[in-house]
């Protein structure tokens, strides 16, 4: 098994899924991102992660990567929650972001900012306040979950 389905494991067996995780370089120091959302639902919306549950996490984790580091040499683990405006990069990215408002470039260059209602296999549904349009997931360029405050 890979380094990922094995903390992906982990991350089920405290009730979580994980979202994605990243190497990233901030200020001179490595850092190994495990990034997690709830599979709940309250009111529409999916539950936030709390702090005690990265806290349990990265306990389980951190003996993981003692034995199967993911990069050579020094690094930082950090376990959280993507945020509530995140990049949107894979199909289950979008899958996990149904409900929520988007913004995003297609292929053509067009911005766009709609709520995703429905993901198909590639097929995405959106609606802003128009209409109802779909998208094929290949025909995205880039796109992040934005927040709207009210």
């Amino acid at each position: 098994m890979s380094l990922e389905s094995d903390i992906e494991s982990l991350v089920k067996s405290v009730g979580l899924e994980l979202y994605d995780t990243s190497i990233v370089s901030e200020f001179g120091d490595t850092i190994y991102r495990v990034a997690v959302v709830s599979p709940e639902f309250e009111d529409g919306k999916r539950k936030g992660v709390t702090l005690d549950e990265c806290v349990d996490l990265t306990h389980l984790i951190s003996p993981l990567l003692d034995v199967t580091p993911p990069v050579s040499g020094d690094y930082r683990l950090e376990v959280g929650s993507p945020g509530l405006e995140r990049k949107l990069t894979t199909l289950d990215h979008f899958e996990k972001s149904v409900n929520e408002n988007i913004a995003f470039t297609t292929a053509e260059q067009d911005k766009i900012k709609a709520k995703l209602i429905e993901v198909d296999g590639s097929k995405l549904t959106f609606e802003d306040e128009h209409e109802k349009f779909e998208i094929d997931f290949n025909d995205i360029k880039k796109a992040k979950t934005y927040f709207e405050w009210k």
